[in-house]
């Protein structure tokens, strides 16, 4: 038995799948070709943490694994800088407590305390089927495997039924290949989210919940292409983590996939000068389309929180044409709703964010031929970053100083690269964290913030008026002629909130070196 636990780099794509579709795994040409049966186990893993979730907060995960007689204690890092390849721990153990005298050598020696390690009992169980094919040749060796079982915590549990192709030899592009394969085949989505996330999001109560975006962890000593890669993985995870909320027709499920989806465009931009080729602009093309299948069913939400629910309470007879307008807006909200939940259910969406992750991690953009775009990704990533913060601070100063008298079409641009600074602030913000730096962000955030925030809402009202007009049939005319008002009011505090956001941020010093 081995007594001390190995490092493997684990390159694995996780699908989620419904059950009932993996009959046509079998029908598939890869999986038909093969001469060997698939082998079948029953394996149950126990997730250990302590009450406070220590590990899970410094990225780690503890598991035993019992597979028939024997049992497996497996450490894993959290894989944040890009969830489809994370390191490993892993070594046969006695029994179905953790032995920590074999933690030697991985991230969790320096995190086990006394107290924690007296603190160590189990927060979840998978219970689940495996079946495994190998599928082997001169050029690859892939597992693929279907788990399909449990996920309990004594008080609550969930299904799991997932499609896992994990790389033992060969390279990237063939487990790529073979991904594509099954995902053009079956209804699959891929998952950045592993199975200890979802046991701790049941803890937690946060199952089917939307998910906001997560400071940004840069490794240390990276350069700017890898920097990319961490950032452009940790966008596309909030896009993928918000499905299940949209699907469900929450709202704000629908925000925080726009944010996620928001945050990854923004990211291209920064990052323009690594990623010119045409792979990046086939991605830019499909976060588009699914920019506007959604921002739809946004714009109908803001203007019936901000707009139509003040109306109905201060009319509460709904006369005068205020009721048909108010049914009129509902009917277009559901129909945008329908629409974004078709497109994030559609082979489309499941292609695009299948494609995104492959382009992160293996796109033509992480090996490019041109040596002043390869020199430019080896750069330092708080050098890169400054730089940027540099370019961008100065274009938002500039195009602010006139902000009083802007013209809307010149707001919105503003607003383009107000957002984008506030995202490359928010990007970068954790490489600069000298008290200096520090202090200085505490005042620069909240002035970056108050100035966006006014331009968004002078956006929202932009948006609001175009949505007045379109819905004032001469019966609503009496509502469209209220809001109309309304909204002029809405403009001037919007306008004094982005100018007093753009004064303070102008005084506040740059937290970049």
């Amino acid at each position: 038995m081995a007594n001390v636990m190995v490092l493997q780099k684990e390159l694995e794509l996780k699908f989620d799948v419904e059950p009932a579709t993996l009959r046509r795994l079998n029908r598939i040409p890869v999986i038909k070709a093969l001469n060997k049966r698939p082998k079948y186990a029953t394996e149950a893993s126990v997730y250990f943490d302590n009450d406070k979730h220590a590990l899970h907060k410094k990225g780690l995960m503890l598991r035993v694994r019992r597979i028939g007689k024997r049992h497996v204690q497996t450490i894993k890092t959290a894989g944040n800088s890009a969830p489809i390849e994370r390191d490993e721990w892993e070594t046969e153990i006695a029994g179905a407590q953790p032995e920590l005298d074999l933690i030697s050598g991985t991230p969790l020696e320096d995190l086990i305390t006394k107290k924690i390690r007296r603190g160590l009992r189990p927060m979840f169980e998978t219970r689940v089927r495996r079946t495994h094919y190998s599928l082997t040749d001169k050029e690859r060796a892939i597992d693929l495997t279907i788990d399909h079982g449990k996920l309990d915590t004594g008080d609550d549990s969930v299904p799991i039924c997932e499609l896992e192709l994990e790389l033992k030899r060969g390279s990237k592009d063939r487990l790529f290949e073979v991904a594509r394969t099954l995902v053009q085949a079956l209804p699959a989505q891929i998952s950045l989210k592993s199975k200890a996330e979802r046991g701790y999001e049941l803890i937690e109560g946060r199952k089917g919940s939307p998910v906001k975006a997560n400071p940004v962890d840069l490794p240390d000593g990276c350069n700017a292409r890898n920097g990319f890669k961490v950032i452009g993985f940790d966008c596309l995870k909030q896009v993928t983590d918000n499905v299940t909320a949209l699907a469900g027709g929450d709202p704000e499920g629908v925000h925080q996939m726009r944010v996620g989806l928001r945050r990854l465009r923004a990211a291209l931009s920064l990052f323009r000068d690594l990623l010119d080729d045409d792979q990046t602009a086939a991605i830019k093309n499909e976060l588009k389309w699914l920019a506007g299948e959604l921002t739809p069913a946004r714009e109908f939400e803001v203007f019936t929180e901000r707009v139509i629910v003040p109306l109905k309470q201060r009319h509460g007879r709904l006369g005068n044409g205020v009721s048909s307008f108010c049914k009129h807006v509902a009917r277009k909200h559901r129909a945008a709703l329908a629409r974004a939940r078709d497109a994030v259910a559609s082979a489309r969406f499941r292609a695009l964010v299948f494609e995104v992750a492959v382009w992160l991690e293996g796109g033509r953009w992480t090996n490019p031929a041109d040596d002043l775009v390869r020199s430019r990704g080896e750069a330092a990533i708080e050098v890169f970053a400054a730089e940027q913060l540099r370019r961008r601070w100065r274009k938002v100063r500039k195009r602010g100083k006139q902000l009083a008298q802007l013209d809307t079409n010149k707001r919105h641009k503003l607003r383009i690269q107000v957002k984008k600074l506030r995202y490359a602030a928010e990007f970068f913000g954790g490489l600069f964290q000298d008290k200096i730096a520090m202090r200085r962000q505490k005042k620069f955030m909240p002035a970056l913030k108050r100035l966006q925030d006014g331009l968004g809402d002078l956006n929202d009202i932009a948006v609001d008026e175009r949505s007045i007009a379109s819905a004032a049939a001469p019966k609503r005319a009496f509502a469209a002629g209220l809001l109309t008002g309304r909204e002029e009011a809405r403009e001037n505090e919007a306008l004094t909130n982005a100018i007093d956001g753009y004064t303070k941020l102008v005084k506040a010093k740059s937290f970049w070196r």
